[in-house]
């Protein structure tokens, strides 16, 4: 049993040393992964200094791989699995054959013996769920074909290394292979029907009535019980992964109409967590074993770094894939992770792997894991040049097409709709934000683009089309994050024009400091409505009007 100050202190020190570190290696050019795993090796048993519980940091980092795949489900859709079958399923086994192979050879020439081979070769296999959706997030790739080939194979060896973990123990302590083998398929099977068919009609209704309460802790902490929840039962009740079944539970709510809002109000702990991750792995490290045994390092690292990728760029370009995505994918599963100490750990269980072998994986672990962000890089760095030079060369052969004008309004109470209407009737498509599903629904009903989420986060407003909006209209005086809301929209698209609403005059300050080019105050409109039927009922000119109104404005609002 760990106490709480155990927890507290390898959280906080975990997560300290992490920003140190992180910061220190994107200062200097690098992935902040890089920094993340030196922070575990500074923060573990082999370092002097400070010892965080690793046993606690491997149990937070589950609840980020988790939080991480039921985020990567939530935007992977059957379809886009169904339709990258034919490369993932063929890739995974290929890819999978040649690393466990390769490491098979690499057991043999150091004394360990063909099991110990098989199961080294088979751990090699299995690419890091986390690095790849991190490293596909980075480089804005996740949503992209590149990024559905890599997640759609990253399933399948899920689904393989949960075979594999259920078949070794039969293998080498004696069993039924053929009985082992059944099981598995059907509880594979029936977890993913009782998640689709079952929790495909209960979790939407289960949300829909937590968000008509209209509290956003409630609504958080209903996406956390699914996602939690489905990952905790298909381990315990299906004995899959619970990464597997964080995956499904997102893909089910991906399917409802609170896909972006449970992205955006559940999901923002998942980074911290998956940093523990990191820092979990870098703890298993003895940079000793660097010295003592380098030509098993090497190899290792041979195996991930070369080995892998060649198999998958092979199958991949053999599917006839362009050759950018192909570099993209075999880059990008060009490490190990997780699963890989998952299967390390049940083959010393079982007696198979030598304790050098478990060094190996750690070191092949982290050297992959720092080595990937930057190759993923110099790959997106290649198909950027390449994209330039093609534009270049085509610039006098396609003509550019003009693109209409958008906006996005955030509320669709009396003043959004009104305010939508206008932009509409002179050429400008609205898309709207709102918080009430009824209200969404309705909207896209009536043919016009509406989003269900909190304009605070930054994806709501992506999924708005921000950043090909050319302005951004806070229609509400009651938002309590609009100064979040503009600052998000700066960053997203520097030059959108900002109106923003406010209920006094001493928020529109605040407003227009945040990056509004203009804010609206209830108070401040009322004042000059009032003053301008004054002046009418007392006779005043157009010009005297127009001069007195000109005064007011800039007495209330400034000049």
């Amino acid at each position: 049993m760990h106490s709480n100050i155990d927890l507290l202190v390898t959280l906080t020190g975990g997560l300290t040393a992490a920003l140190l570190l992180g910061y220190l290696a994107h200062r200097v050019g690098l992935s902040p992964l890089v920094g993340y795993l030196m922070a575990g090796i500074a923060v573990g048993p082999n370092t002097p200094g400070f010892v965080a519980n690793r046993q606690i940091a491997e149990q937070l980092a589950e609840i980020g791989v988790i939080l991480l795949m039921f985020g990567v489900g939530l935007h992977f859709h059957i379809k886009q699995l169904w339709a990258v079958r034919l490369v993932a399923l063929p890739g995974a086994v290929v890819q999978s054959a040649v690393a466990t192979g390769l490491g098979a050879m690499i057991a043999v020439l150091f004394g360990w013996g063909i099991n110990a081979g098989l199961v080294f070769g088979l751990a090699l296999s299995i690419a890091s769920t986390v690095v790849l959706t991190r490293v596909l997030s980075d480089n804005n790739a996740l949503h992209t074909p590149t990024g559905h080939i890599a997640v759609g194979w990253l399933v399948v060896e899920d689904l393989f290394t949960v075979v594999v973990l259920v078949v070794l123990p039969a293998i080498f302590q004696g069993g039924a292979i053929g009985v082992v083998l059944g099981l598995a398929g059907l509880k594979i099977a029936a977890l993913v029907v009782l998640t689709f068919v079952l929790g495909g009609r209960f979790i939407p209704w289960m949300l829909k009535r937590i968000a008509k309460t209209r509290s956003r802790e409630l609504f958080t902490v209903s996406v956390l019980v699914v996602a939690l929840g489905i990952a905790v039962g298909s381990a315990k009740l299906f004995g899959v992964s619970m990464a597997l079944g964080a995956f499904l539970a997102g893909m089910v709510v991906g399917r409802s109409d609170f896909s972006l809002r449970a992205a955006s109000d559940a999901l923002p702990m998942r980074d911290a967590f998956a940093v523990l991750f990191f820092v979990s792995a870098g703890m298993l490290f003895d940079p000793r074993f660097l010295i003592e045994s380098p030509l098993l390092v090497v190899s290792t690292l041979g195996v991930v770094l070369i080995g892998k990728p060649l198999a998958a760029l092979g199958i991949v370009l053999l599917l006839r894939y362009p050759l950018k995505v192909a570099l993209s994918v075999a880059v990008a599963l060009a490490q190990i992770g997780e699963f890989s100490f998952i299967l390390a750990d049940m083959g010393k269980r079982l007696q198979v792997l030598p304790d050098a072998a478990n060094s190996a994986l750690v070191a092949g672990a982290i050297g992959s894991i720092a080595i990937n962000p930057v190759l993923y890089r110099l790959v997106a760095l290649l198909e950027r040049r390449l994209n330039r030079r093609k534009l270049t060369d085509e610039k006098n052969e396609t003509p550019i097409q003009p693109v209409g004008l958008t906006a996005v309004v955030i509320g669709y109470g009396p003043v959004g709709r009104t305010l939508s209407r206008i932009l509409r009737d002179n050429g400008i498509e609205p898309t709207i934000v709102e918080m009430n599903l009824e209200t969404v629904q309705r909207i896209r009903a009536e043919g016009m683009g509406a989003v269900y989420g909190d304009a605070a986060y930054a994806e709501t407003l992506q999924a708005a089309g921000i950043a090909r909006a050319s302005g951004l209209i806070l229609s509400s005086s009651n938002f309590q994050d609009s100064t979040e809301i503009i600052r998000q929209a700066r960053d997203l698209n520097p030059t959108i024009q900002v109106l923003a609403r406010c209920s006094y005059l001493r928020e529109a300050q605040t407003l227009r400091q945040a990056g509004a080019d203009a804010a609206f105050a209830g108070e401040g409109e009322v004042a000059l409505a009032m003053a301008q039927s004054i002046l009418q009922q007392l006779g005043a000119t157009g010009e005297q009007l127009d001069r007195e109104r000109q005064r007011v404005r800039e007495a209330l609002f400034g000049k």
